[in-house]
């Protein structure tokens, strides 16, 4: 049998789906780059160079369904721990991943976001990442979150750090803070909430990835290594959100 390989799945055309029950904000952990590579005897940049094509696939996949909102988990404040080798290629990576596929990502009415710091990044990385950033501003078909030198603690400790200097200021009162207040400090506030969580490779971990956004996520945890998850798989996951009753803490 011939595989498919992850952007072929042509993800409209299967029935499974409710297309009245989209998810409005997927966000993806991408793992198991590096166990893909070994299972393959390569090196593990050989495996990150192969998750490029499934970022592809899902982000294709997202546009032609018309899924308002993806978010992807492209580099943590952890991440800085692995090898040097290893980081530096992560980040030419995302820099040939941008020139090669931004006229696509334009052409396709995709607006690309950043969350994270910005500090510490290579200077022609972060050249190429706001040209893409700007390029794209009047974008509306889908919005791409990507995750940089990010962390979900980080992004509540900086929210804190700007509601307690507004109350300093008089901005805000202290009655005024809320959850909905609170999510306004955030670093995309304008965006839903994550609707479907899913982690590539069977981790079961959130790995600080957006701990606010994903309070009531449905969560998905297929076995697929991040290489292999393509249009079929983000389906699969998009059935299984499907299958859920969602009571978002209610009664049973």
């Amino acid at each position: 049998m011939r595989t498919i390989s992850p952007t072929e799945y042509d993800i409209t055309a299967d029935a499974r789906l409710d297309k009245r029950r989209l998810p409005r904000h997927i966000a993806i952990i991408m793992d198991g780059n590096g166990r893909w590579a070994q299972a393959r005897g390569k090196h593990r940049v050989e495996g990150h160079e192969a998750g490029a094509r499934s970022v592809r696939a899902v982000i294709e996949g997202c546009r032609e369904l018309g899924i308002p909102a993806l978010s992807l988990y492209a580099f943590s404040t952890e991440n800085w721990k692995r090898s040097k080798l290893e980081v530096n290629a992560l980040f030419r990576l995302l820099s040939k991943y941008i020139q090669q596929e931004i006229d696509e990502l334009d052409a396709n009415n995709v607006r690309v976001r950043m969350i994270g710091d910005k500090a510490g990044l290579p200077q022609r990385t972060l050249r190429d990442l706001e040209y893409c950033l700007e390029r794209t501003h009047e974008n509306t078909a889908l919005h791409l979150n990507i995750a940089i030198n990010y962390g979900g603690r980080a992004e509540i400790v900086d929210a804190t750090r700007r509601i307690a200097a507004d109350l300093h200021a008089g901005r805000i009162a202290e009655g005024e803070i809320t959850e909905s207040l609170f999510a306004r400090y955030l670093y995309n506030p304008e965006w839903p909430e994550v609707d479907l969580l899913i982690r590539t490779s069977g981790e079961m971990r959130v790995s600080n990835f957006m701990l606010w956004q994903i309070s009531y996520a449905e969560i998905v945890v297929p076995e697929t290594l991040w290489p292999d998850f393509g249009k079929e798989a983000l389906c699969d996951a998009i059935l299984s959100y499907q299958q859920r009753d969602r009571r978002f803490g209610g009664r049973t």
